[in-house]
């Protein structure tokens, strides 16, 4: 079924009708691996939603510090599958989750690289896999969770949601206790034609389960991936997370796409009552990166945990936006961001916590701590709590600092040399986030990453 969607302001006059044009076009083209009548619909929805919105623009206050308009002058074609070898793969994959990994590539899933020997014996209890491997009871249950997130009418995302051709599922049953972490890895394949890839992750956790679960993004080039190449392409990604009542999810998300690149992001999580979500969210990578990260609080007693650590440099632009929106008593949330910008790099972070009058008894905290290596580098920061209750313990605040000097000055009055004690002040203010990754394989290449980033 094609689903024709016509875009306002015709004949298409503007460059933003023309971008959002093509790239409907050729969404509607990308036809997904199953065909249903929820699917057309979801897709057909979406593209209704695109067609009545406008790209953003810092005239929006959520883009107020962002300028994407340089999207708007590239040719963007819907990426190809690609074939890569197995040493190529290799390199991106954890030693923790040998054999319970999905590997989809340019947003297409490769089963030939993919291992979820780990999980087979757990039977119908787990699933990892793509969308047509899904079971039929499973796909029928799809109607409850894909794309019923609130803020699907946001511009991306509901790009995303008209566009996506496959998606990546981990669905953990009822009481099932996971010892191994699950690896979902997408990898991009630079090209001399800028590409759009739109993955798409739903990750859902029945009553009582527990987990954990990395979701990595990496770029496949010949040099190094910090190194612009004048090959962009974008990266629009959509994950969607439940957790049913009693569950808990330690997530770690990792951002490692090439130096030419745009990343735009939308994590959606839903907790019911008494489920603990904690979230790490590593970017160092892209020329642009955005990250919307919403939190909905669907019952009481929930936990919220949500450590992010940005690291940019050259003329990257980052852009953290964080709302947790609490609803019942009893919630707990504990935030803390950093960012290290160098160089012309621009960070910035917007969180905010709702605590309206039915969320009594609220614990929130918000950080955001900021180190700044270089006079030309920009931070925006913007933590925001909006409270109606009136018995809650809540706090908020920001730091934006440089590397002491008389910290550099007493570290090389122990021997050290100003490059040693510079990155050893640097590799603290990252520890505090990095030395709670359990993952040691993991942990090991952010800080080798953090070294080769750092001056």
């Amino acid at each position: 079924m094609t689903t024709t969607v016509v875009l306002k302001n015709e004949p298409v006059r503007s460059l933003e009708d023309k971008f959002l044009g093509e790239l409907v076009r050729q969404s509607e083209s990308k036809r997904s691996v199953i065909q249903s009548d929820f699917l057309t619909d979801l897709k057909q929805t979406a593209m209704s939603v695109l067609a009545q919105s406008k790209f953003p623009n810092k005239r929006d206050e959520e883009w107020q510090f962002t300028d994407i308009s340089e999207l708007l002058k590239i040719d963007f074609q819907v990426a190809q599958k690609a074939n890569l070898t197995t040493d190529i793969i290799n390199q991106f994959i954890l030693e923790e989750a040998q054999q319970s990994r999905i590997v989809f590539i340019n947003g297409i899933y490769s089963p030939e690289f993919s291992n979820t020997k780990a999980l087979t014996a757990l039977d119908d209890r787990v699933y990892l896999g793509n969308l047509s491997d899904l079971p039929d009871a499973q796909k029928v249950k799809l109607t409850h969770y894909l794309g019923q997130q609130e803020g699907s009418n946001e511009f991306f995302t509901a790009l995303n949601t008209a566009g996506f051709s496959d998606l990546a599922i981990a669905w953990i049953g009822s009481d099932v206790t996971l010892e191994t972490p699950i690896h979902l890895l997408f990898l991009s394949v630079v090209d001399s034609i800028p590409s759009l890839i739109q993955s798409r992750v739903l990750v859902i956790a029945e009553p009582n389960s527990n987990f954990s679960i990395v979701e990595s993004y990496g770029a496949v080039t010949t040099n190094c991936t910090d190194r612009p190449q004048q090959k962009p392409y974008l990266s629009n990604v959509v994950t969607e997370i439940y957790l049913a009542e009693n569950s808990q999810i330690n997530h770690i998300r990792n951002q490692r796409e090439s130096g030419d690149s745009f990343h735009i992001a939308k994590t959606a999580i839903a907790q019911s009552k008494n489920s603990s979500y904690t979230n790490y969210d590593f970017n160092l990578g892209a020329k642009f990166y955005r990250h919307n990260l919403d939190i909905f609080q669907q019952g009481e007693q929930t936990e919220t945990n949500l450590n992010g650590l940005t690291i940019i440099a050259g003329r990257q632009v980052s852009d953290t936006h964080s709302a947790i929106y609490l609803r019942h008593p009893h919630g707990k949330t504990n935030q803390l961001h950093k960012c290290i910008v160098d160089e012309y790099s621009h960070a910035i972070f917007s969180g905010k916590v709702f605590v309206p009058k039915a969320a009594q008894m609220t614990n929130a905290i918000q950080l955001n701590r900021n180190l700044v290596l270089s006079s030309k580098a920009r931070v925006n920061t913007k933590p925001e709590l909006q409270i109606t209750a009136d018995n809650v313990k809540c706090s908020h605040g920001a730091t934006v600092s440089q590397l002491e000097a008389d910290e550099v000055f007493y570290l090389r009055s122990r021997g050290l040399n100003d490059y040693d004690a510079r990155h050893l002040l640097i590799d603290a203010f990252a520890g505090e986030i990095l030395d709670k990754i359990s993952l040691n394989s993991l942990q090991k290449r952010l800080r080798q990453c953090i070294s080769c980033r750092t001056i």
